[in-house]
């Protein structure tokens, strides 16, 4: 996601999306133990991703 997508989004949809970005994490860890991933950069990517949110998240929730 672009910065931009993300300052648009509220709490509820910022949440929302760190539980799916959580799940997908999950499922690339069991593909990379089985070798069966794709696109290994997914993993850094999705991380990244979730670190933004939460740091989204926490300036909305002080202002």
């Amino acid at each position: 996601m672009k910065k931009n997508e993300l300052k648009k989004l509220t709490k509820d949809q910022a949440m929302k999306n760190i539980e799916k970005l959580k799940k997908d994490l999950f499922n690339f860890r069991f593909q990379k133990i089985n070798s069966q991933i794709t696109n290994p950069s997914k993993i850094s990517e999705t991380k990244k991703t979730i670190a933004q949110l939460k740091t989204l998240l926490k300036g909305k929730l002080n202002a």
